[in-house]
């Protein structure tokens, strides 16, 4: 379901969101809420009409009203949020539509948007995604793995400057986070600017013209990285790179890009053959290489998931199928790479989380013991190591891994707030109801749109 723009909607559509607008203007903001969610309910890829919606939602809610008001707005959402959630099983549309009731009410709502990222990524509706992950940053700052998420929706949006921009203020703030460092890698199209030269301009003198070749070049680079990379191009510089191929077939960064940029136009096959070919040279012993490759089969299996006809009888047994095959790959290739870098604790903690995806409990295990060494994997791998024990239902050795790692979290993060709730949920299975409304409670207090805490609080004190 690609997202529509203005000109692609049917006639009826254009004219109810023009009347939208309209009402937005005339700072009619309830009216201009109707129009556009009537419009997205026939059209929700109409992208244009979903951030005009936000737009109302969010003027709408510009007065305010006190913390009275936004409590009782969240506490009010809860039977949505849950409604919502429900929904993305079964009907991404129908959680979407959802979502927004919410937010018509609360457009800072934190547990509306993760249903609004959930189903537009089901739906590849991907700037729908990140307008979404934009509040959520906004309302988690400190939560670095949001602000990954939030850079690589605006890089498939084509918005990779911005995409840059969000991570390298991360990183200034975090210098020495392996993982922030990797993603902004992965993100930026930097290699053509090590091709030839480029040392005064990274110690901060000359200009991209001062260095390069000729005019012609200087206009490629200056393409390569604009904020809004088009389809358009990305098959130039194909062209162009092939093009310079046969008089440097010994140019490795020139293969790497060129592989890079076939995976961005969903030309796998050839892609991977440009990777082989970077493989078989002296820069083959490279885990980012090793990974670009892991992540391009993995977006393969995705291509042809999305390719399957949804109307199909089999289509669910197809998805299934195809997603088991590409979880069996994922856990089959991160083995090789434990294999060969054994000592990084990064590409441990990633066979962990395929371990614990595939329902290997006493594998994950080993993995995140290992992986909790690694500084910046600690939390999350003490995290998951304690969801490994619950599975085993070591409900006390669960406990006691999640309290470690809330010692070790001074911020009250997502990323904490997590914690927390899955403590609560192990005090559950253990029986233990005062401890665990305790710690939903501490959850409640910050944030109570955070998944159902909400309902698990009110429950509780129904009951008394």
């Amino acid at each position: 379901m690609p997202e529509k723009s203005v000109n692609e909607i049917s006639r009826d559509l254009r004219a109810l969101f023009t009347k939208g607008n309209d009402a937005l203007l005339r700072e009619n903001f309830d009216y201009a809420r109707d129009l556009f969610n009537q419009v997205l309910a026939r059209e929700p890829a109409f992208f244009e009409c979903r951030k005009a919606l936000r737009a109302a939602q969010q003027c709408k809610a510009g007065g305010g009203g006190g913390l009275f008001k936004k409590v009782w707005s969240r506490a009010s959402a809860s039977p949505l949020v849950a409604k919502g959630q429900i929904a993305l099983r079964k009907d991404p549309v129908e959680a979407l539509a959802i979502a927004e009731q919410i937010l018509n009410g609360d457009p800072a709502n934190s547990a509306a948007h993760r249903i609004v990222v959930e189903a537009a990524t089901a739906l590849a509706l991907p700037q729908t995604a990140a307008l979404s992950l934009e509040v959520l940053v906004k309302n988690s700052p400190k939560d670095k793995h949001l602000a990954i998420q939030f850079a690589n929706s605006l890089a498939e949006t084509g918005e990779v400057g911005r995409a840059e921009k969000v991570l390298s203020e991360f990183l200034r703030a975090h210098p020495n986070d392996v993982e922030l460092a990797q993603a902004l890698k992965n993100i930026s199209a930097k290699r053509t600017m090590d091709e030839g030269g480029y040392g005064a301009l990274a110690g901060g003198e000359g200009s991209y013209r001062d260095i390069l070749k000729n005019e012609q070049e200087a206009v490629s680079l200056e393409q390569e990285k604009r904020v809004q990379k088009t389809e358009n191009v990305a098959d130039r510089l194909i062209a162009e790179y092939e093009a310079r191929l046969p008089n440097e077939p010994t140019n490795l960064k020139l293969i790497r890009s060129l592989a890079d940029l076939y995976t961005q136009k969903k030309q796998f096959d050839r892609a991977l053959k440009c990777y082989d070919q970077v493989k078989s040279t002296e820069m083959g012993n490279d885990p980012s290489l090793d990974r670009a490759i892991a992540e391009t089969r993995v977006r393969q299996f995705d291509h042809e998931i999305e390719k399957l006809d949804a109307s199909a009888p089999d289509h669910a047994e197809r998805v299934g199928q195809l997603n088991a095959d590409k979880l069996s790959f994922q856990v089959s290739e991160c083995q090789k790479r434990v294999e060969k870098y054994g000592a990084d604790l990064a590409i441990r903690f990633e066979m962990g989380v395929l371990y614990f995806q595939a329902g290997k409990i006493g594998e994950a295990i080993k993995e995140f013991q290992k992986a909790r060494e690694n500084p910046h994997k600690r939390i999350a791998a003490l995290n998951f190591l304690a969801q490994c024990f619950a599975k085993r239902k070591i409900f006390d050795l669960a406990a006691e891994t999640l309290q470690d790692a809330i010692k070790e979290k001074p911020v009250f993060d997502e990323e904490k707030k997590e914690l927390f709730y899955n403590l609560g949920s192990v005090f559950e299975s253990m029986g233990k109801e005062e401890e665990a409304i305790a710690q939903f409670k501490l959850i409640y207090k910050v944030d109570s749109s955070y998944r159902d805490v909400a309902a698990k609080v009110d429950a509780y004190y129904a009951e008394q």
